[in-house]
């Protein structure tokens, strides 16, 4: 095998949907041959982008390409202290652009480095939310007549703190500024929502809820085992991964399909909760775990035990690392859902090769490796925003910090 070498890495940041996307560039000693890797942690990425550029790039210029599961091992293990969401980000970008040369090195694309197709497309799902029903069955609606049949569905978005719909909320006098909910009012709102969809749109329609890891053990089984006459397709991240173990509780109480992962960082956190069965699907974000490669093993583990994957794909996520997904996606017999948040014209001028989606399903271009490229030129046109951070400062009605 010819010696190729890694020469450089590099780390860009842009913001072509006005979100800050971190995009990591590993250069080789063979002319022309690169590769591209998502390390998109949104809400902190300047820690990223230091951890690669201080730590990564001076441990790896000079080693070999070929070496993925080494050099990933390597920087896992390299800080001692492990499994964080900036130092895992770091690692993706690292990772699955290694995975991207890859595959061009192989001249095939990635998902044929694992064993090829088992779908030619991947059905994926699109977020309906609104600041009433009428609004969220108007996007029900523009995203049915686009082919979609998996659409999630929201009211508020994360806390039944809308306008027109509900009530105003009652807070302590000096309470501090934040992203207030109710929680008793929001599992009101989203019973009401499903009843109406249901009864307007029918039981064709695939739908899902999220409910964010934000009531209690007690309201969450309450609210899970209510939701169960809407027959959704599955409820999402129901507890914190501080409280998996609650699950086993859940699953024997409901029939409801259950999905978790999106906090993840950590094997611990997903490990029993697999093995037990106490969920139907796995919810990881690729890059806070590591990257590519821990996915995959991840993905063939939850196999062994027939919980299928339905990856994280938020708009904080770049087409680089939706494109790693789907690679994922293609090639695992567990796949179950792909969450997909649509790009806009700005990120497919800098991201050229972007997946397309026909009729609720996701189409990669079958190019070698990841098969999305990068435009430097381009991105330097959107450079990084001041994002607004407002929502990650939940509170309840009394003025209590809570997690988001």
């Amino acid at each position: 095998m010819k010696p190729i070498t890694i020469r450089d890495i590099k780390v860009f940041v842009t913001a072509p949907h006005e979100i800050n996307l971190v995009v990591v560039k590993v250069e080789t000693s063979e002319p022309g041959l690169y590769g591209l890797g998502c390390a998109t942690f949104t809400w902190r990425y300047k820690a990223v982008v230091t951890a690669i550029e201080e730590y990564l790039r001076p441990m790896f210029i000079g080693r070999s390409v070929h070496d993925i599961e080494d050099l990933w091992q390597s920087m896992m293990g390299s800080s001692y202290w492990r499994n964080g969401p900036v130092l895992n980000n770091a690692i993706s970008g690292v990772d699955e652009a290694l995975w991207d040369i890859k595959g061009k090195l192989a001249n095939m694309p990635i998902y044929s480095l694992f064993g090829g197709k088992c779908r030619e497309g991947i059905a994926v799902y699109r977020h309906a939310d609104g600041n009433s029903p009428e609004e969220v069955e108007e996007k029900i609606h523009q995203y049915m007549e686009e082919g979609y049949r998996y659409i999630r569905c929201h009211m508020g978005t994360y806390g039944g703190n809308f306008d027109g719909t509900i009530q105003k909320m009652s807070h302590p006098e000096n309470a501090p500024a934040g992203a207030y909910y109710s929680s008793r009012t929001y599992m009101q709102s989203v019973i009401r929502l499903f009843d109406r969809i249901r009864s307007d749109i029918g039981w064709d329609l695939e739908i899902m809820h999220d409910i964010h890891e934000r009531l209690s053990l007690a309201d969450t089984l309450s609210f899970v085992k209510e939701l169960e006459q809407f027959k959704p397709f599955f409820i999402e991240d129901a507890l914190p991964p501080e409280e998996v173990h609650y699950f086993e509780y859940l699953r024997k109480q409901t029939v409801v399909p259950l999905a978790m992962g999106e906090l993840f960082t950590h094997p611990v956190e997903w490990k029993t909760l697999v093995q037990n069965q106490w969920i139907d699907f796995i919810r990881c974000h690729l890059s806070d775990i590591g990257g590519l490669t821990p996915a995959r093993k991840l993905a063939a583990f939850c196999e062994q035990y027939h919980v299928r994957t339905a990856w994280h794909g938020p708009n904080d996520l770049s087409p680089v690392g939706m494109a790693t997904q789907m690679h994922l996606d293609l090639a695992s017999p567990n796949f179950g859902i792909q969450e997909f948040a649509g790009f806009n014209e700005a990120e497919e001028e800098v991201f050229p090769g972007c997946p397309q989606v026909r009729k609720g399903y996701a189409y990669l271009d079958d190019a070698p490796g990841i098969g999305v490229d990068f435009d430097e030129k381009a991105a330097a046109k959107y450079p990084p925003v001041e994002m607004d951070f407002s929502w990650l400062f939940s509170r309840l009605e009394d003025g209590t910090a809570v997690r988001p």
